[in-house]
Formats: structure tokens, C-alpha cells, sequence
């Protein structure tokens, strides 16, 4: 989402004193401002009781021209200019120069301290001289290692952060040059550089990689200088010289702009090759790389000269975390950060560009500018930007994007463009800023370990009241988003009744509207089996809304388990309003029946039935399966109608349930344990019309996987009743005959069966008929 404030976020602003005009400045962590001016670098605090006052400065060994400090060493790293040449030089232990004049310690980089010397580092503030072949023009610290990364002309120097061991209580940071990277025809204005991750700019190219540990088919790093290929020497001095003839004929030679991601991104014409330079093969940290994204803009050209109004600024690698992770008493499982994902933003003069590049490479945002921008900074939860006359603010989606590839279900709205979401302007300010809200909170817990128990509850507590309210908005619009509204009340963790309290059931003009956004939260809260009963009165508040929005609906939601409480008497009336001229006009029959029965009116009841045919009325109950069959805290549960018909319809019953199995309305073993339910029999007892079931499941010619199985169950349960001579509970609905008669799997009954049947002066009709199913039975399984 993109959304520019008019007042910039802050809760104060402070005034910093400085000696001398600031000409670089950059944050030191949590509590510290560094900003240089020459050859002198102040630190000020900027956190606690000394908010903005200084705390500690230095001289450097040259004019300072860029300047980056890194949190993991908590060093300060500068490149410096003296006497025409460019030195790049790393600040350590800042913080223990208490006065400009203290002694400074210098030493080159990888130089081994004796231990003589090491109180002297370990007391006062020392400088290490990083010596190039090439002139740095730009740096970058890696946020979470603390790696140095420099580029000059046509690469990249990579310093990896380490410790000497001085003794027990005392290590001496240090750095070891460990990787260059091999970069033709590039010269970096700026760089970023986090956890292997690489990001590289010049005035109109973007060029992000990973570095990646291990062998990759068999690739391998180089370890001597690099040897251009004299093809592709050839090549490029041609193609320079073809450039340069024409520009003399008065051509400029302009390169179309490209965007490539992933894998594409090695089409971008840029040669990179690794060069390791430090530790040995078993123990480097980068041997390969990944393309990810390359991006090149094309420059004015009604000007020979590279206007400013083309060029890149401002380019970022911006990480999120998320350390540890809540317990239901409120603690922290881990203290560890880990990356969750990475963002890259760049900007023209009035556009700005935020890619997401762990997992997939995609663009998630563009940011347009109303006034040429100077600078930009990007946060979890902010873009600033510097204008050519105001500072402006935007609104962006990192920690929110970050959320969503943690858990993709959590919150499903992160997906969204809120600025063409909302048709009105009334409900546009507001659902923004609730949002914002909801995403700050949401990023806050992310990072627990900055938090404390109590801070935790009230945070989690603030989140279920933001998801609330924008629940609430939701369900008040008309829009392509209202859907939104199930998820932001699944999240708040209201139930189906504080959400219909919380809604406005005042009437205007006579009439009362009902947006899509409530409707779409009642219909699939009502479907859900929640196990949540509406009282009488909402039950009828919510009968009536869908009658008034979507009347199709009413039969549906009636047979909801939550709907259990509502007044049978209201319940006919609006369904004896329903128009069945528009839909199914058997749904509607079969709803007025089973509220008959509520009603106890038996005469309404066998009218309703009667009025059509039993094809139709299977075909209605598999339309709406809660007529037979809910579900309540997970358990099966036959409805009122599914036993009236027991006793007074079993054959329509039965074929019902049969007529859901065949559509996949409900499964093998749930529709044996509903038959167990519905005649009150436990597992070891299987009930007559459990059989007959199962002998209609033979008859509608199911799979011969099932068959096998259905033979089993059968010719078991014959052989019981049998053997124990048990008769049925109740009269079968099919004899051998119509069992013969009506499916091929059954065949004919053998003549001793008879004579066996006749000999036997005890065998009753029930008795009878199990020997002859068994043998028809077997005879077709054997």
C-alpha cells in the first residue's frame, strides 16, 4: 500500500549543536549519532537522559567523504581523502575516547597484537588501515555479521568481521579481506550488502546477487587475478569503437530500460566473476553466486549529458527479523534472531522502487514522489524521503510482507493496494489509518525481545481490538474486498454474537441495508459448525438480514446449528415469504417441514413431504445436508427430521444418505457411525437400517475397492445374526429377491438352501432370509 501523510510520523523532533557544518552523518545503532564535518567526527546520544548531547569526538586522518557505522562490532568505518589519495579506515572502540585529545591506537589491517600491547587496545580507541590496489567509492556493513563490503571500479572487495584472541578475558577485532567480486563495465555510486546478499548501483543499473556457501556444479572460485577472456575483450573494444564512431557523428547510443528477475537476471549482460583472496578452500564463506534481479533505466535523451532527474539514489538492503517467538504464558521460546525476509529499495528523482528478493524476487511497490527527491529511508514500517522542499512520508508493507511469508494464513489483506480499494471517501481515511495501526502492532510482535510480558499482552490485546475495528469497517462496505471481513473477526477473536452486538441495526427511510461484508461473515460463520448458539433474538436479526439481502440464503441458514434457538413460528413466516419462483422450490419444502416438526404440526409436516416426489426430495437434502445431518463440537449428530424419518420413512432416508456419499457430502465411515447415532445403538451393535445401507450401497454400484468391503461387512453381519439366531431391530427395506433383482452382484440361490431352509422346523421369516442373502452373497464374493 502506498499512502502519502501530510505530517511526517515523529513524536518530537531535536535540535543537534554542532561545531562545524555537517557534511556526512549516519546513525550509530540504538543510541548514537555520528556526524562528521572534515577531518572531525562527533557522536552524539540519542537515546535515555542524554538525549542529543555529545558524547565523544574524534579527528580523522583525512576529509571524510562517505561514512557507515555497523551494529555487529560496533565499529565505525569511513572513506577518507588526504593529500589527493583515498584511504579507507575502520573506527574501534570508539566509545572509550572520553576526550579528543586521548591517545588513538593504529594498526594495519590482519597486523597480530603481541600482548603487551593489547591493554592499549583494549582501553582507548584504535584505527585500522584497510589498504586498496583500487580507490573505495563506496561501503556497506552487513547489519547481522558485521562484514565490510567496498566497491571500486569494476568490483567488490569483500572484509569479513573476525576476533583476535588475545587472551581469556580479551579479543581484538579485526578484518580479513576474504572475496572480491568481479563486476566489467560497472562503476558503484552506491552498495548494500547483507548476509550474502549483494546489491549494487550505479547511476542507472541495479544489480542484486546472493552469495552462497558451498560447491555448485562443480564451480569453483578463482584464486589468481582474474585474466579477461580476449574474445570478449575483442568483442567489447570493438563494439566501444563502433560507439565512439557514431557519438561522432553526432549519435548518442541509449540502452532501452530492463527489468529482469531470478534467473533472467544473468541475461543482463554484466560479467561477474568471485575472486577468493583469504581463507582456504574448506573454510570459505562465499564460492558461488545467485542472480536475482537486475534493472536498468534509460536516461534523458534530449541531453548529451546524464541529467540529474535520471539518476538512482538512495539504494538499501532493508532486513526483517523476528526474535524468539511467544508462548500462551507469554515468554519466549528463543532469543536468536532469525531472518525472516529482505527487501531492496532504490529511487529516481520522483519514483522510488521496493522489491522483495528472499524466496521469490518480486516487486511489491512504486512509490511516486509529487516533488523531486534528495534522499530516501527506508524502515519495517516507513519510507522517508527528502524533497526538494518538504520531508515526506509514506506508508509501506515490509514487516507486513515479512508476517505473511512467516505464516501465510495469519493475515490475508497484506496481498492489497489500499489506495483504490475504497469507492468513498468516508470510509477510505478511516480503514487506512486502522490499517497502519493493525501493521504496527503486527510488526511490534514480531520482535519480542524488545518487549516486555506485560508490553506483550497489551500489544497482542491491541492486535485482536485493531482486527476488531477493521472487521467492523469491512462489514460496512459494498466492495470487491469486502470478504475481508471474515478474516480480521477470525482474528480479532470475537464470537458470532459480539459481532452482531457490535453492528447497527437502526432503520432509515424504512429500509435496512445490509452490506456484502456482514452477509459474507454470517454465511461462513453459519456453514463453519462452530459450535455456537445464537440467541432467539439474533437468531431472528440474522433470519431477517438475509432476507433482506439475500433471501436464496434463508433455507441455508436455518439449518445451521447456531440458528438451533430461533422461534419455529418466525422461522415459517419467512419462509412461506420466499419467491421459490428464482430457485430451488424443494429446499423450501423441506425447511418448512423440519420446522414443522419444531412446531409439533404433523398435519403441515406429511403436506410438505408429500408434495413431491422422493427423487426430489434425495435431491434436496443433498443440497442441504444439515436437513439430516450437523455437526456439533466435532461430533455427528442426526437432526430432528433424520429421526422422525427413521420411524416414518426409512427408504428416503436411506436413500438420502446415499444420495450425500455419491456427492461427496459425507464419507463411508461417517455416514456408518450417523446410522449408529440415529438408532442409538454403540460400535459393537449394527443396526438394521445400518444394513440396509449398506445392501443399497450394493445396489448403487460402487467401486470394487468398497464392494470388497461392503461384501465383508455384510456376510459378517449375517453370519452373526445367524449364529446367535438375533433377528433385525427393525423390517428390512429389501428381501433376497428384490436384492437379486436389482443387483448383478448378487446370484442366484443355490436348491439346498431351500432344503435346508424347509428342514428346519425353528427358522422364522428373518432367519430365512439372512441364510439367503448370505449364500447369494458368498456365492458372488467367492
Amino acid at each position: 500500500m502506498v499512502q502519502l501523510y501530510n505530517l511526517h510520523p515523529f513524536g518530537s523532533q531535536q535540535v543537534v549543536p554542532c561545531k562545524l557544518e555537517p557534511e556526512r552523518f549516519c546513525g550509530g545503532g540504538r543510541d548514537a549519532l555520528f556526524v562528521a564535518a572534515g577531518c572531525k567526527v562527533e557522536a552524539f546520544a540519542v537515546a535515555g537522559q542524554e538525549l542529543c548531547q555529545p558524547r565523544c569526538a574524534f579527528s580523522t586522518l583525512g576529509r571524510v567523504l562517505r561514512l557507515a557505522y555497523s551494529e555487529a562490532g560496533d565499529y565505525l568505518v569511513a572513506i577518507e581523502e588526504k593529500n589527493k589519495a583515498t584511504f579507507l579506515r575502520a573506527y574501534v572502540n570508539w566509545r572509550s575516547k572520553r576526550t579528543e585529545n586521548s591517545r588513538v591506537c593504529i594498526r594495519m589491517i590482519g597486523h597480530n597484537v603481541e600482548g603487551a600491547f593489547s591493554k592499549a587496545f583494549r582501553d582507548q580507541m584504535y584505527i585500522i588501515e584497510m589498504p586498496l590496489s583500487e580507490v573505495p567509492l563506496c561501503i556497506s556493513c552487513c547489519p547481522v555479521k558485521g562484514d565490510l563490503l567496498v566497491g571500486c571500479t569494476n568490483k567488490l572487495v569483500l572484509f569479513s568481521l573476525k576476533y583476535q584472541i588475545i587472551n581469556e578475558e580479551f579479543s581484538l577485532l579485526d578484518f580479513e579481506r576474504s572475496l572480491i567480486i568481479h563486476i566489467d563495465n560497472i562503476t558503484p555510486v552506491e552498495i548494500a550488502f547483507c548476509v550474502g546478499y549483494v546489491a549494487v548501483m550505479s547511476d542507472l543499473e541495479v544489480l542484486i546477487l546472493k552469495l552462497e556457501p558451498g560447491p555448485k556444479n562443480g564451480e569453483r572460485v578463482h584464486h589468481n587475478p582474474r585474466k579477461t577472456n580476449n574474445r570478449m575483450r575483442r568483442t567489447e573494444e570493438g563494439i566501444s569503437n563502433e560507439i565512439s564512431q557514431l557519438e561522432s557523428d553526432d549519435f548518442v547510443i541509449c540502452q532501452k530500460p530492463l527489468e529482469l528477475l531470478g534467473e533472467k537476471s544473468e541475461q543482463s549482460g554484466l560479467s561477474v566473476t568471485l575472486e577468493s583472496t583469504g581463507l582456504a578452500d574448506e573454510k570459505r564463506k562465499y564460492s558461488h553466486f545467485q542472480h536475482l534481479l537486475y534493472r536498468r533505466f534509460a536516461p534523458d535523451i534530449s541531453s548529451y549529458v546524464l541529467s540529474d532527474d535520471i539518476k538512482l539514489h538512495s539504494l538499501q538492503l532493508l532486513p526483517i527479523y523476528q526474535t524468539g517467538s511467544l508462548t500462551s504464558d507469554g515468554k519466549n521460546l528463543s532469543q536468536e534472531k532469525e531472518l525472516l525476509s529482505l527487501f531492496c529499495f532504490f529511487s529516481l528523482p520522483h519514483v522510488g522502487y521496493l522489491y522483495m528478493v528472499v524466496k521469490s524476487v518480486e516487486l511489491m511497490s512504486v512509490y511516486q514522489y509529487p516533488e523531486k527527491s534528495q534522499q530516501a529511508v527506508l524502515t519495517p514500517q516507513f519510507l522517508h524521503v527528502i524533497t526538494s522542499n518538504n520531508l515526506q512520508c509514506f506508508t509501506v508493507r515490509c514487516s507486513a510482507a515479512a508476517a505473511r511469508e512467516e505464516d501465510p494464513y495469519m493475515d490475508t489483506t497484506l496481498k492489497i493496494d489500499y489506495s483504490n480499494t475504497y469507492k468513498t471517501v468516508k470510509t477510505q481515511s478511516c480503514i487506512h489509518l486502522l490499517s497502519e495501526a493493525h501493521l504496527l502492532v503486527r510488526a511490534a510482535l514480531m520482535d519480542a525481545s524488545q518487549l516486555e510480558p506485560g508490553e506483550k499482552a497489551e500489544l497482542l490485546e491491541a492486535f485482536k481490538e485493531s482486527c476488531g475495528h477493521l472487521g467492523d469497517c469491512y462489514s460496512r462496505l459494498d466492495s470487491q474486498h469486502s470478504h475481508l471481513t471474515l478474516p480480521y473477526y477470525k482474528m480479532s477473536g470475537l464470537s458470532m454474537a459480539e459481532v452482531l452486538a457490535r453492528m447497527d441495526w437502526t432503520v432509515e427511510d424504512g429500509l435496512q441495508k445490509y452490506e456484502r461484508g456482514l452477509i459474507f461473515y454470517i454465511n461462513h460463520s453459519l456453514y463453519e459448525n462452530l459450535d455456537e448458539e445464537l440467541s432467539e433474538e439474533l437468531a431472528a436479526k440474522v433470519v431477517q438480514m438475509f432476507y433482506v439481502a439475500e433471501p436464496k440464503q434463508v433455507p441455508h441458514i436455518l439449518c445451521s446449528p447456531s440458528m438451533k434457538n430461533i422461534n419455529p413460528l418466525t422461522a415459517m413466516s419467512y419462509l412461506r415469504k420466499l419467491d421459490t419462483s428464482g430457485f430451488s422450490s424443494i429446499l423450501v419444502t423441506l425447511t418448512k417441514a423440519a420446522v414443522a416438526l419444531k412446531m409439533g404440526d404433523l398435519d403441515m409436516h406429511r403436506n410438505e413431504m408429500k408434495s413431491h416426489s422422493e427423487m426430489k426430495l434425495v435431491c434436496g437434502f443433498i443440497l442441504e445436508p444439515r436437513l439430516l445431518i450437523q455437526q456439533r463440537k466435532g461430533q455427528i449428530v442426526p437432526t430432528e427430521l433424520a429421526l422422525h424419518l427413521k420411524e416414518t420413512q426409512p427408504g428416503l432416508l436411506v436413500a438420502s444418505v446415499l444420495g450425500l456419499q455419491k456427492n461427496n457430502k459425507i464419507g463411508i465411515e461417517e455416514a456408518d457411525s450417523f446410522f449408529k447415532m440415529l438408532c442409538a445403538k454403540d460400535e459393537d451393535t449394527t443396526p438394521q437400517l445400518l444394513v440396509d445401507f449398506w445392501e443399497a450401497q450394493l445396489v448403487a454400484c460402487l467401486p470394487d475397492v468398497v464392494l470388497q468391503e461392503l461384501f465383508f461387512k455384510l456376510t459378517s453381519q449375517y453370519i452373526w445374526r445367524l449364529s446367535k439366531r438375533q433377528p433385525p431391530d427393525t423390517t428390512p427395506l429389501r428381501t433376497s429377491e428384490d436384492l437379486i433383482n436389482a443387483c448383478s452382484h448378487y446370484g442366484l440361490i443355490y436348491p439346498w438352501v431351500h432344503i435346508l431352509i424347509s428342514s428346519d422346523s425353528l427358522a422364522d421369516k428373518n432367519y430365512t432370509e439372512d441364510l439367503s442373502k448370505l449364500q447369494v452373497s458368498k456365492n458372488t464374493s467367492l
